[in-house]
């Protein structure tokens, strides 16, 4: 973990599937681009929370 890294629950919809996934980022931006770099770019993601 970095300095200031927070956990954010990401909400995606995958293969007509929610899933609730626990990233660590910075900020509610890093958390979607990590995200988008591990499951590609056509994921929809619903929500992201702290």
């Amino acid at each position: 973990m970095r300095c200031g890294e927070k956990c954010f629950r990401v909400t995606i919809e995958k293969d007509n599937e929610t899933k609730s996934i626990p990233v660590y980022a910075r900020t509610q931006i890093e958390a979607r681009r990590a995200v988008r770099r591990k499951y590609g770019k056509e994921i929809v993601i619903r929500t992201v929370r702290k």
